[in-house]
C-alpha cells in the first residue's frame, strides 16, 4: 500500500516509515503541509495519508480540508497524527476531514490496526466505485420504452401520444436507443419464395395461352 508520511520532525517522521516500511508499506516522505497537499492532488497520489497535525505552511487539518474540498472524488483515507488528544481536538480534526485519529509517541500495535482499517476502507470504496460504473453501464443499455404500446392487430403500426400510426420501427427509434438492421426470416423466405414460384408459373401459363 503506498502511503504518504508529512510531518516537519525527521526523527519522528524516520520512525513512522521505517515502522511501516517493515509491513511492506511504499512510504512517500513531505516536509511540510504544502508539500503534503502538492503529493495529494496529483493523480497517482498515495490512498492511505498520515499528516502530523502542526506543520509549517500549512497544518494537517487545512490539507485534510483541502483534501475534501478540492479532490471530493479521490479515494483517500487520511490519518492525523499529533500529540493532542482532548476530546475538542479529535472532533476538529475529524471535522477537518480526518477519517482517523492517532495520538503521539504512536504505539505499532495501534497505528498497524488502524492503518489495516483505511485498508479495509479503500477496498470498499475501490469496490463501491468498481460496482457503480458497472451500473451506470448497465442502465445506458436499458430500453427506454415502458407502458402499454397500442399496436393494431393487422398491419402492426403504433399508434403515438398523437394518434398517428406509425411502423413499429420508426417508433422504437425515436423514443429508445435502439437502432434497426433488416434482414429476412426463414418463414418469411419461404412464404415469399412460394409466392415468387406462383407468380413465375402464372406468368409461364399466360405466355403459353397466348
Amino acid at each position: 500500500m503506498r502511503t504518504l508520511i508529512a510531518d516537519d520532525d525527521r526523527i519522528g517522521a524516520e520512525v513512522l516509515a521505517r515502522t511501516l516500511a517493515r509491513w511492506d508499506f511504499e512510504v512517500t516522505m513531505a516536509r511540510d503541509g504544502a508539500e503534503a497537499w502538492d503529493v495529494l492532488q496529483k493523480p497517482d497520489a498515495p490512498p492511505l495519508a498520515i499528516l502530523d497535525w502542526m506543520m509549517p505552511l500549512m497544518d494537517g487539518p487545512e490539507v485534510c480540508r483541502l483534501v475534501r474540498t478540492e479532490t471530493p472524488n479521490a479515494h483517500a483515507y487520511l490519518i492525523l497524527l499529533t500529540s493532542r488528544d482532548a476530546s475538542a481536538d479529535v472532533v476538529a480534526g475529524l471535522d477537518a476531514g480526518a477519517d482517523d485519529y492517532l495520538v503521539k509517541p504512536f504505539n505499532p500495535a495501534e497505528l498497524l490496526a488502524r492503518v489495516r482499517v483505511g485498508i479495509r476502507v479503500l477496498g470498499l470504496q475501490e469496490r463501491l466505485a468498481a460496482r457503480i460504473e458497472e451500473l451506470q453501464s448497465a442502465l445506458s443499455q436499458v430500453k427506454q420504452l415502458s407502458g402499454l404500446l397500442p399496436i393494431c392487430s393487422y398491419c402492426k403500426r403504433i399508434r403515438t401520444d398523437e394518434n398517428y400510426w406509425q411502423q413499429v420501427e420508426g417508433y422504437v427509434v425515436e423514443h429508445s436507443d435502439a437502432r434497426f438492421t433488416h434482414g429476412i426470416c426463414p418463414s418469411c423466405y419461404n412464404a415469399l419464395s412460394k409466392e415468387l414460384d406462383e407468380y413465375s408459373r402464372s406468368k409461364a401459363a399466360r405466355r403459353q395461352a397466348t
